[in-house]
């Protein structure tokens, strides 16, 4: 079972391998994303992270804003706008390291 396990894992790996005529080696399989290798697939999907999470952060700031008018000074709504807060942070947080992590990543493996 580990096998097979191991071997779904290095099948997409090898078709990101193979190349299209665009500076990739590989046979006759053709790369839609004109990726060759891990890091640069990595960079890619973090990317889209960013694009994608940095907008849904504004909208939550926006969102525990409003909480925070709406609270009125009743401390069961500060508390949980408080907690919204926090977590809206960390996330942030997570979305913005996105980069680090991957910048990490990438400096691992190629001294692999």
């Amino acid at each position: 079972m580990k096998l097979i396990k191991l071997l779904f894992w290095f099948a997409p790996v090898t078709a990101l391998a193979t190349g299209d005529g665009s500076g990739c080696t590989g046979g006759t399989i053709k790369n839609p994303l004109n990726i060759c290798s891990i890091p640069e697939l990595i960079n890619l999907i973090l990317g889209l992270v960013i694009d994608i999470g940095l907008p849904v952060v504004a909208l939550a700031i926006i969102y525990v804003g409003f909480l925070f008018v709406s609270a009125r000074g009743n401390e069961s709504k500060l508390s949980e706008a408080k907690t919204a807060f926090l977590w809206t942070v960390v996330g942030a947080a997570i979305v913005l390291g996105a980069f680090v992590i991957s910048n990490v990543i990438k400096v691992t493996i190629d001294n692999l």
